[in-house]
């Protein structure tokens, strides 16, 4: 069999750019060494004085992580693809011959950025570069949420109370092996979707209630340009509306105009907004056992139209990057959602380049 020469891994490579690959529309608009200062800040290696083998360089493992979101792979999956890919390789600068860090190195590296809190220096220094580029918070800006399924846990009612009150159940504290794998973080909540016509073309009276559990994701996006400005993780029975008075708005945007849907609308958000110097265009809720005034009914048709964007945000999240928390508490959590609104961003800006440059 004919051994492959380095012009045939060109040759390869070529065809992968001819068909468009997505990690070399990264690598060509996003310049990653923006976040080395704060990478380095957070992990914190020592100067290797000491010897040992030298970590590999920080830049190349959290270009790992973006291909973790983009794809959603677990950490041994993206050791082996890595390993088997080329588009993955030439995106991390990595030849045939190099080392390629393992599962175990991966989940190291993102367990001491999570240690470190380092996601939202992350995400703000990205945000700076966003804005350097032009793309700055304007039109006024949406909010809304969306759960995150995480695994299910199965605890007993006792267990379920504890956590509830706050208290590690007492069957777990002298077994850390099984305390390390119980989320104490993530809750159950009830989804609602509306309900389906039936196959006599009826539609029942009342729309189903589907059990979740996991987080969820708060994001605040601009109008004009839709990338994600603020965020926030919370358990999935969190309320929607409080987060917005926990520093869900963006004060840098150029307008004062907030959308929101009726899950935000309380007195205590009207008068926070009013009093921060926002307008708002929260939806409405419908009067109780009364039917919605007409005029009521047209002004949320309207605020729809402009609220209804965020919701592509999270269309995009979880079809295109497949949005799920595999790790235990709300700390990995939210690392795990920080790095999908990071590339989502990421994403949403090499778009934005590329129709300004054909504009």
């Amino acid at each position: 069999m004919k051994q492959p020469g380095f012009f045939d891994v060109e040759e390869r490579l070529a065809r992968l750019s001819g068909l468009g690959d997505q990690l070399e529309a990264f690598s060509r608009t996003v310049d990653f060494e923006v976040f080395r200062p704060d990478l380095e800040q957070a992990l914190a290696y020592s100067d290797g004085s000491k010897g040992g083998r030298p970590p590999f360089d920080p830049v190349l493992m959290f270009k790992i992580l973006v291909i973790q979101t983009l794809n959603n792979l677990s950490d041994e999956r993206t050791e082996y693809l890595i390993n088997d890919r080329l588009s993955f390789m030439r995106f991390l600068g990595l030849g045939l011959s190099d080392r390629v860090p393992d599962a175990k190195t991966v989940w190291l590296f993102r367990e001491r950025l999570t240690q470190a809190g380092a996601i939202e220096r992350l995400f703000d220094r990205f945000d700076a570069t966003l804005r350097n580029a032009g793309y700055l918070p304007m039109s006024g800006q949406i909010l809304d949420a969306t759960l995150v399924a995480a695994p299910k846990q199965r605890n007993t009612n006792t267990e379920k109370a504890d956590l509830r009150a706050g208290r590690i159940p007492e069957d777990w504290q002298d077994k850390p092996s099984k305390l390390s794998h119980k989320d104490r973080h993530a809750r159950w909540t009830l989804k609602f979707t509306k309900a389906k016509r039936q196959d006599d073309g009826t539609i029942p009276s009342t729309d189903l209630a589907i059990p979740f559990f996991g987080y969820k994701s708060h994001v605040s996006i601009d109008r004009k340009f839709r990338l994600i400005r603020k965020w926030k993780t919370t358990d999935a029975a969190a309320s929607d509306g409080a987060r917005l008075r926990e520093g869900l708005l963006d004060k840098t945007n150029t307008a004062s105009t907030v959308w929101a849907d009726t899950a935000y609308r309380s007195k205590a958000n009207e008068d926070f907004m009013d009093k921060e110097g926002f307008v708002s265009k929260v939806h409405r809720k419908k009067p109780h056992l009364k039917p919605m005034p007409r005029h009521i009914q047209r002004s949320n048709a309207g605020k729809s139209v402009i609220r209804s964007r965020v919701e592509h945000v999270f269309a995009d999240q979880k079809s295109q990057t497949g949005l799920f928390v595999r790790t235990v508490g709300i700390t990995r959590a939210t690392t795990r959602i920080g790095l999908a609104n990071i590339v989502y961003n990421m994403r949403r800006f090499i778009f934005l380049e590329r129709i300004s440059t054909t504009a």
